[in-house]
């Protein structure tokens, strides 16, 4: 069935899930409900069966009355064009033979805990009337919950009694067939609890009991050889536990449970202190089951047959006809030999459809026809293709397949695969403003190869990103990328030069130098030429930072004065420097600690005979309380100022500053 194609106007076929001897599965989307479901087709060749399609349909109708929460629910029963078909719930997640394979060793408390499940919808469908037939790990689902859900029931009820020795049919369920069932025996109840048994030793062991190169080697196997010992593999499992292996798997019907609830009420106390010491179970009879030619009966039973019509009222006449039917010796061994002949062919014709065993082969690192072409070899064929981003393959090469390399499976079976779309590109991310620390983890994680470079930010806190190397958004291979960040360590920090006596350019040059804005002022001096720095704020040795501001005052040289002015002027000096008086004023620098800084910055600013409040007079950084002694020159009958500044807000100020 074509993907795409609308079963019934309803059910839109999206992917093959399975295809089987009897069946064929789907995933389906419900138009009308919105919903994901499982479409099970019975085969072509067996809808003009009309004892399959009938044994279908009562199944069928029979399946809708189980509503256990572990069986797989049935939504719709109907035909399309002489196809029979069934609707089910899907179940996402894995069967339990994969989950064996995946999980192997689980805790004994996780095997009871699958089992009960298992156990309950078997009960549930027993009660019902309804014998599984073919339960398997193949058909025991686990959710993404890791709940169980039991499929494929009474299906194989839907079969004709000629698809029975169809060979592909019996490999499905042949490791796990009861006796009785392989040998064509009526089927009870019982031959499910076998099979639960067999399961129940897999999820032990992590295999099956029996193994063998053929179907009829195993069959053989069920029938003569005893169940292997769990306990001899797993020592750990107590022998209560193996005990309901043993007892669930017995070959004679009446050594086996004859109820699944009398199996699970066997496991609920199987862990128990008081089972601690419980011995070797042992069954109580031997098992004869024999294969047995059956022979036409002889005369002498014969005779006896028509001694017991006699017996019973039948007249004479009735006997003498019913000798007269007897067989001669001759006629009685043609029979024996053509059975015997029948049964020969019969047999070897088996042999002859039963698929060879193979090993699957490595075909990792190949292309995708490669690989085909040597799966080819090995006689098995190319099954489903998924595809994957892969670090370790390039685009095309297979990564692995199911089942895994060497693994023996049957000729003719299909290995899926799995193809590498190559390394999986990704958007580089915007880490800039980001703490580097934080991000250098979340890539390494990532398999991307990061490297530093320290540089100095006024407005870049310390320890975040100033630039990287790779631009945001590009797409990149995350293992095999390496990136460069720019990491701030903050404002450069340094003490202020001397600058007194240097040139106007050299000043200037210095404060480029070290990222400072440079405040010139003029002033006329008779003690420093033109041109020249007669006087700087802050002071010399001032901590500074990147960004900050410096003031410098240059000399106009002396100013021009006429003979009487000077003298004038010289007298006026004289009588101003008696006039001024120096004195230093002791100021507190409290500290205050912060979670984003660890020191403070205190400016100073003063007002006085050579000062102005508006310029910075010294900046400090300080980790704890000080005190500073601050120099004032004042002149007679005039008052100065002085203003406290940590980290941008003003702490203290005063503007009647005199000498005390």
């Amino acid at each position: 069935m074509e993907t795409g194609y609308v079963l019934n106007g309803r059910y839109k076929i999206v992917n093959v899930l399975g295809e089987g001897g009897m069946a064929n599965v789907y995933v389906a989307y419900d138009l009308i409900l919105k919903r994901s479901v499982a479409v099970k087709l019975l085969r072509l060749d067996m809808r003009d069966d009309p004892t399959a399609v009938r044994r279908f349909q009562g199944e069928a109708m029979s399946l809708t009355e189980l509503t256990d929460p572990h069986i797989v629910m049935i939504y719709d029963i109907g035909e399309e064009d002489g196809n029979q078909y069934l609707v089910m719930e899907y179940v996402k997640g894995m069967d339990l033979k994969q989950y064996i394979k995946q999980e192997y060793p689980f805790s004994l408390t996780r095997v009871l805990e699958i089992m009960q499940q298992i156990l309950q919808a078997v009960g549930d469908a027993h009660q019902h009337g309804i014998i599984h037939r073919d339960l398997k790990p193949q058909n025991i689902l686990i959710d993404q919950e890791g709940n169980v859900k039991i499929t494929d029931f009474g299906i194989a009820l839907a079969v004709s009694s000629s698809t029975l020795t169809k060979t592909n049919t019996v490999m499905g369920s042949v490791h796990y067939i009861s006796p009785e069932q392989a040998r064509g025996s009526i089927v009870t109840k019982q031959a499910d609890i076998y099979s639960l048994g067999i399961i129940l030793f897999e999820m032990l062991t992590g295999h099956v009991p029996y193994r063998g190169e053929n179907a009829v080697s195993i069959i053989m196997k069920h029938y003569k050889e005893a169940m292997p010992s769990v306990r001899q593999e797993e020592p750990n499992v107590p022998q209560a536990l193996e005990n309901v292996v043993f007892h669930a798997t017995a070959k004679d019907l009446r050594d086996r449970y004859t109820t699944v609830e009398q199996m699970a009420e066997d496991l609920r106390t199987c862990l128990s202190p008081g089972r601690a010491n419980e011995s070797k179970w042992l069954p109580s009879f031997e098992n004869d089951d024999e294969t047995k030619v059956l022979l036409p009966p002889s005369d002498s039973e014969l005779s006896d047959k028509d001694q017991s019509l006699a017996d019973e009222g039948f007249g004479q006449d009735q006997i003498s006809k019913k000798t007269k039917k007897k067989w001669s010796k001759k006629k009685r061994w043609l029979f024996v030999l053509s059975f015997l002949l029948v049964l020969l062919v019969g047999t070897g014709l088996s042999y002859a459809m039963i698929p060879k065993d193979t090993s699957v082969p490595q075909l990792k690192g190949m292309t995708t026809s490669e690989a085909t072409e040597s799966l080819k070899d090995a006689n098995l064929k190319l099954g489903k293709v998924t595809k994957k981003y892969n670090n370790t393959y390039y685009f095309g090469q297979v990564i692995r397949t199911r089942p895994k390399a060497k693994t023996e499976i049957k000729e003719g079976t299909l290995v899926d695969v799995e193809i590498s779309k190559g390394p999986k590109k990704e958007k580089f991310g915007d880490y800039t403003g980001q703490k580097y620390s934080q991000v250098k983890k979340e890539l390494k994680k990532k398999g991307v190869t990061v490297q530093s470079e320290k540089v100095f930010s006024q407005k870049i806190p310390k320890g975040e990103i100033k630039s990287q190397s790779i631009s945001a958004k590009k797409k990149v291979v995350m293992g095999e990328t390496a990136v460069t960040f720019q990491v701030s360590q903050g404002a450069k920090s340094f003490e202020l030069r001397d600058l007194l006596n240097y040139t106007l350019k050299s000043a200037q040059d210095y404060a480029d130098e070290k990222g400072l804005t440079l405040n010139v002022t003029r002033e006329n001096s008779d003690k420093y030429d033109e041109g020249i720095v007669m006087q700087q704020e802050p002071a010399a040795g001032t901590v500074l930072n990147q960004g900050d501001t410096i003031s410098v005052t240059i000399s106009d040289g002396a100013k021009e004065e006429s003979s009487a002015e000077s003298s004038s002027s010289s007298s006026s000096s004289s009588s101003l420097a008696d006039s001024t008086s120096k004195f230093a004023v002791s100021v507190k620098l409290p500290f205050e600690e912060t979670n984003q800084r660890k020191s403070n910055k205190v400016q100073i600013y003063i007002s006085d005979k050579s000062h102005q409040i508006k310029n910075i007079y010294q900046t400090l950084d300080i980790t704890g309380d000080r005190e500073v002694q601050i120099p004032f020159e004042l002149e007679d009958g005039k008052k100065g100022a002085y203003k406290i500044v940590r980290d941008g807000q003003v702490i203290e100020e005063k503007d009647d500053v005199t000498q005390e």
